[in-house]
């Protein structure tokens, strides 16, 4: 596709407010100053200071930034032609701003900006994920009410596998398996015997008999790297949480709810993510899954990037295909066709653009829950303990996440990783125990309940 001509009818710069500085929405102010159909200049965070900082950081003069906390403010610094940093942003949803980037990664307050974006008719490209996998639906169909789209964001794994399924649909290519690799490649030095993911090393001295399939059984080889690696984690939340965007917007599904997540070799990822007859993991089609990137120190990374596995229909076509490089399965009957990129803020303007010159959603118009990601205890936990979320990850320390069909919020239903987070627990939860809805106290004034609420309402119904 010709990007130029596709966003030829622009007839000004979209305005953009960026709320979030952390490395999204500060990598997307950076690349904002070199891109002439995007102006990104407002920036908010949970101060003025730290949204001040983010754009001192990417090289905009402190005497083009005004710190505004009044409409009033807003209004006279935005005709002077100024960058805006904020804490609220009622205070410039009165301005001329076509999309509003949620970026903060915080249920609650991403939940509150994407519902006041749309309320100022505004665009929103949903970078929260966190947000998303709760009631991204929602959020979807109040923005089609009002004629505008909340969109996932190319630069971010779930729009890119999106459009990867849907590129190979068009194509009419069967697509068997869909995911993406994990953030933290798995780097084993044979020289060493030591394994290295996300910056921890371990020694392993007999991976090296792991290394080749050489001819063994799929899941015995994906036990054999996984039991050999215990000492690493094989399960991240985002990666599951990022998966449950993409069934919303496709339909498909997780074969199993913690995923199969086998460590892999980028050649050897068509064998694994087969179905079993096949010698594969899988025991569905159209299923979403991760992989852990295995390679030795120097190889190429998967860079976090997403893939498809589809059937190769026509021998001879993929006979000349394979001798082209391309990654196909040992018996030929498969191949992963594969994005090895996932460049954050980097590349979210083409979501921004579709969004607000083609009206137009990066994932589906109008998705639907289909998956919903929800918390199992690994450990006891008590009544009274509060859910805290936190890290680069969001994670929530006791709880691992999975994917299971989406349902209506009940008592005895789970609930929804990122609604329990940050909240207290009302009774002791067992080891091994989900989550539940009524194991847990919500405040009468959540905003993310209450879309939750208004989103089952829409999908599934009234509540019994």
């Amino acid at each position: 596709m010709n990007y130029l001509r596709h966003y030829a009818q622009a007839q000004r710069p979209v305005e953009t407010c960026v709320i979030g500085s952390g490395g999204f929405g500060r990598s997307f102010l950076a690349q904002s100053l070199r891109m002439p159909l995007v102006n990104a200049r407002i920036a908010m965070d949970v101060d003025t200071d730290t949204a001040l900082k983010a754009l001192l950081s990417v090289g905009i003069p402190a005497e083009q930034i005004a710190v505004v906390t009044s409409p009033a403010q807003a209004q006279a610094a935005w005709e002077q032609g100024q960058y805006l940093a904020i804490r609220d942003l009622t205070l410039v949803l009165d301005l001329p701003i076509d999309l509003v980037i949620e970026a903060t990664g915080n249920p609650e307050a991403g939940a509150r900006h994407a519902r006041l974006a749309i309320e100022a008719n505004c665009h929103v490209a949903l970078a929260s994920k966190e947000v998303d996998s709760v009631v991204g639906p929602e959020l979807s169909r109040l923005a089609r009410e009002r004629g505008r789209v909340v969109t996932p964001v190319d630069g971010d794994q779930p729009a890119l596998l999106i459009g990867l399924i849907t590129w190979a649909q068009t194509l009419g290519f069967e697509v068997l398996a869909a995911g993406k690799a994990s953030e933290y490649d798995f780097v084993f030095d044979a020289a060493t015997g030591k394994m290295s993911s996300n910056g921890v090393s371990v020694e392993i001295p007999d991976f090296a008999a792991h290394w080749q399939l050489a001819g063994r059984a799929s899941t015995e080889i994906a036990a054999a790297r996984s039991q050999s690696c215990s000492a690493l984690p094989q399960r991240a939340v985002p990666d599951l949480c990022e998966l449950q965007v993409v069934a919303n917007s496709t339909g498909f599904l997780a074969d199993t709810p913690g995923l199969h997540a086998p460590i892999a070799r980028i050649p050897e990822v068509p064998e694994f993510f087969a179905q079993s007859a096949e010698g594969g993991v899988l025991a569905g089609k159209q299923t979403l899954d991760v992989f852990h990137c295995l390679r030795a120190p120097g190889e190429i990374s998967f860079a976090g990037g997403v893939f498809v596995i589809i059937r190769c229909n026509d021998k001879e076509t993929w006979e000349l295909l394979t001798g082209k490089g391309h990654v196909v399965s040992l018996d030929g009957s498969r191949a992963m066709v594969f994005i090895p990129r996932h460049l954050l803020g980097l590349e979210a303007a083409t979501s921004v653009l579709d969004a607000v010159v083609h009206g137009a959603s990066s994932g589906a118009e109008a998705p639907r829950p289909v998956l919903d990601l929800v918390a199992r205890a690994t450990e006891a936990l008590k009544a009274g303990t509060v859910l805290q979320m936190g890290g680069h990850h969001h994670s929530i320390s006791g709880l691992a996440s999975e994917l299971v069909p989406a349902a209506a919020l009940a008592p005895g239903v789970p609930a929804p990783f990122y609604l329990v987070s940050n909240r207290r627990l009302v009774r002791d939860v067992a080891p091994g125990a989900l989550i539940c809805f009524d194991d847990i106290a919500i405040e009468a004034d959540s905003e993310l309940l209450r879309l939750r609420l208004q989103q089952d309402r829409a999908f599934f119904g009234p509540s019994v």
